[in-house]
């Protein structure tokens, strides 16, 4: 399909809407009381986390938090079929039962939801998100008010969607976690809020090593393939303490703020940019390490894990993931790889030193790179 160009008011890595070719009809609510066959006016498509995602909206700032999302990533996919999934956004003409929110201050969270094979997280009455995976659909649904919000309409009710979508329907075991690699291999990086995986991922995109993804990681049980989307990376401001590289310090301090719902602040890098290499295709788990605020005791700051110790502290560390169905097959695949506790050291170059050790050493110029797509 030809695309127009950009219009004014779309930034230069932004497409502009894509127009159905369905010529609008007047809606028959007495035929259609649910809009099952209104066609949406914009409608956009993304390979993400193994399956192809069609979005499809009738409103232009919907769609524009979509592309801000998911546009120029990666292809990742898991098996030579490709699962479909569609999602439909839709701008509700309701307002909420309670003052409108103010800028500054916070929508309420997402509440989890399940009934008769659906699942739903709502913010209120007016903002809310239903999906069926065995159907591989979802409906999000925001207000007018929670525009104001474009971040927590992006990674709590897109994000919702997307993310459930395709873990429940491709039977992916959904982590908190991190994942660089290199050469088709990848390391899980786990730990608490506040262990530093955010800036060991920043130093190790920084040393060239394949970002897949810095908080949400999805694994195939049986054989450890994992995807993640590899949009943006959050780093505090007094992580930037380590990077010497002035023109990265000046392109991070330019990015947007985001602020968590915990109060922390942090910014929000777009690693779409050529400079970041970005997974080409999804990285199999060759080692495990778990993140630990604690500094080394010596030189050496990985220290060996042993099995029952590895499978105890997955468990306890994913309470979401341990209870879905794939958890046995992905604890018993896991369980047999190199497992470490990464300790604090100086400087976060001495961790990445560390992890390429257990990785596939760097392809040399004679044997080519592989490119970002």
């Amino acid at each position: 399909m030809a695309r127009p160009t950009h219009p004014a008011g779309y930034p230069d890595h932004e497409q502009a809407p894509v127009r159905s070719k369905v010529t609008a009809r007047p809606h028959d609510i007495a035929t259609d009381p649910f809009g099952e066959r209104r066609h949406a006016a914009l409608h956009e498509r993304f390979q993400l986390l193994g399956g192809q995602f069609h979005f499809e909206t009738d409103s232009s700032r919907l769609l524009r938090i979509v592309r801000l999302a998911y546009s120029r990533l990666p292809a990742h996919r898991l098996d030579a079929a490709v699962p479909r999934f569609v999602v439909r956004l839709a701008l509700s003409s309701i307002s909420p039962r309670r003052p409108r929110v103010r800028m500054g201050s916070e929508p309420p969270p997402v509440r989890p939801l399940a009934g008769g094979g659906a699942l739903c997280g709502a913010m209120d009455g007016a903002n809310f998100v239903s999906l069926s995976p065995r159907e591989r659909s979802a409906l999000v649904v925001v207000s007018q008010d929670m525009l104001k919000f474009p971040y927590h309409v992006r990674y709590e009710m897109l994000e919702f969607a997307v993310y459930v979508l395709a873990a429940r329907a491709q039977c992916l075991v959904p982590l908190h976690a991190a994942c660089v690699g290199r050469a088709g291999k990848g390391i899980l990086l786990l730990g608490p809020s506040g262990s530093g995986k955010s800036t060991l991922s920043l130093h190790c995109l920084l040393q060239g090593l394949d970002f897949l993804a810095e908080d949400s990681v999805f694994v195939r049980p049986d054989d450890l393939l994992a995807t993640g989307v590899s949009n943006f990376l959050h780093t505090r401001a007094d992580s930037l303490r380590f990077v010497t590289d002035a023109d990265c310090v000046a392109a991070i301090r330019k990015s947007p703020v985001i602020r968590r719902r915990s109060g922390v602040e942090k910014f929000e890098l777009d690693l779409r940019q050529p400079q970041y290499r970005l997974a080409a295709a999804p990285l199999q788990i060759s080692a495990v390490v778990f993140v630990s605020p604690r500094p080394a005791p010596a030189a050496a700051l990985l220290m060996p894990m042993r099995n029952a110790r590895l499978t105890q502290q997955l468990a306890d560390s994913q309470p979401y993931a341990a209870h879905q169905s794939g958890w046995s097959d992905f604890s018993r695949q896991i369980s047999r790889l190199p497992a470490f506790e990464l300790r604090r050291g100086r400087h976060p170059l001495q961790a990445i030193e560390a992890l390429e050790k257990l990785l596939p050493s760097a392809p040399t110029p004679a044997q080519g790179i592989r490119g970002r797509r």
